[in-house]
């Protein structure tokens, strides 16, 4: 089912113009590589889980051998050995099962918790996966959205030199307004292009992201209105660590080391094996007729052989000590494992947290003066136009009018895009 979905999925891409960021989100956590080969693990481990529990089961096979024997043998009729030429067919069917193998037993355990640490790896790589794509998206939003304001500024520009032109023909103006405004001109399209490339880039880091190798999407942000978290609960790091799929996944891992010790352990410990045989053979002297048919001999040489063993192991050449000790040096290092992800998944938690306020403030700043700036400017314009205003400082003006709005929409970006790294955590397993 899955499969028909992402074909399904796959086919409709071209027709799909553009995403939202949780269009793009949604496909990514299930799409991507790194998701889709920690699925196949999972998988994998489903089977070890059968593989593990068949060892249980005893294991059957029968055959059948047709051999010729030149020189001495065992003459069957008078059972001496003398110079004979014979053909002899054997069958047989035998069993073997390992009534008692605690071995096998903590397999069965040891390839569970194996699956359950896939799956939480599974989910610690879908969350790593968006949140790559989120960083992205909001690098390419911002992109975009600075090469609008330069567009905005190159097409005022324009249009302000021909007014320009204009005002100069009938006295109003010096024409040292038009030198200044063309001055400022080749800065601001070196400034576009840069822009561009920028803009380009960050696209092409987003379909990375997505692991989308064709450029037919084009991505938008959807009007959300800014959320808050409640950073002030003494709780808050532990929480969200304790529910993080990396953090999951180190307890995992230290379970399957500690299973890995007690599957060392038991090599330590006796084992009991039960086998069944059952065989017959049809015997024949070259060159002379058998003492009985084929079916009659196999009837009269039918053997049946039951057995039992108790295998107690004394010792080993220390393999079995040494494989206890090296399991548990690696339950040490899982151990150490979890503090060092408990460190980074804390670390990235305060960054979020620190850059969330930051962005907060700064967003709460720049919109309670959004008001006056949008009034300067308006004055200016004003100004400008009676003639109050020379055209370079009414450029100046126009353009930080612009470099605000500017400000905004990426300070903006900014607390949505950590409210939504945020949400990854929170979302949890």
């Amino acid at each position: 089912m899955k499969k028909l979905l992402f074909i399904l999925l796959t086919n409709l891409l071209p027709a799909q113009q553009s995403w939202t960021l949780k269009q793009s989100l949604d496909y990514v956590s299930a799409n991507h590589p790194l998701v889709r080969q920690s699925v196949v693990n999972i998988q994998k481990n489903e089977r070890q889980i059968s593989a593990a529990k068949g060892m249980l089961l005893p294991s059957v096979d029968a055959g059948v051998n047709h051999n010729y024997n030149f020189g001495n043998g065992i003459n069957q009729q008078n059972n001496q050995r003398e110079a004979i030429n014979t053909q002899t067919d054997n069958l047989y069917a035998q069993a073997n099962w390992e009534l008692m193998n605690w071995r096998n037993y903590l397999n069965i355990s040891l390839s569970k918790i194996n699956k359950e640490s896939a799956t939480f790896k599974m989910k610690q790589a879908q969350n790593e996966v968006k949140m790559n794509v989120i960083q992205m998206f909001f690098t390419y939003q911002n992109s975009k959205s600075w090469l609008d304001v330069l567009e905005t500024q190159l097409s005022g520009i324009e249009d302000q030199i021909k007014r320009t032109e204009k005002e100069v023909e009938i006295g109003n103006r010096p024409k040292s307004d038009i030198y200044d405004i063309k001055a400022n001109l080749g800065t601001m399209q070196e400034q576009w292009v840069s822009a561009k490339n920028q803009r380009d880039l960050s696209k092409i880091n987003l379909l990375n992201a997505l692991a989308i190798t064709k450029d037919t999407l084009d991505f938008t942000m959807t009007e959300e209105n800014l959320a808050s978290s409640n950073f002030n609960d003494a709780n808050f790091i532990q929480n969200l660590l304790e529910k993080n799929p990396a953090y999951q996944t180190t307890l995992a891992e230290i379970k399957v080391q500690q299973k890995s010790v007690e599957v060392a352990k038991s090599g330590y410990l006796p084992t009991l094996n039960g086998s069944y045989t059952w065989s017959s053979f049809y015997n024949k002297v070259l060159g002379q007729p058998a003492p009985a048919n084929f079916s009659d001999q196999i009837k009269t040489n039918k053997n049946q052989q039951l057995s039992f063993g108790l295998n107690i192991p004394i010792f080993n050449k220390l393999q079995v000590k040494n494989n206890v000790e090296i399991a548990k040096l690696n339950v040490i290092n899982s151990n150490y494992d979890k503090d060092i992800v408990i460190n980074d998944l804390t670390k990235s938690i305060n960054s979020i947290k620190a850059q969330f306020l930051n962005a907060q403030e700064k967003y709460n700043l720049l919109e309670a003066n959004f008001e006056n700036q949008k009034l300067s400017f308006q004055k200016s314009e004003e100004k400008y136009k009676e003639g109050l205003m020379d055209a370079y400082t009414f450029f100046v003006v126009r353009n930080n009018w612009l470099q605000a709005n500017y400000n905004l929409i990426n300070s903006k970006n900014d607390v949505v895009q950590q409210t939504e790294l945020l949400k990854v955590f929170e979302a949890g397993l």
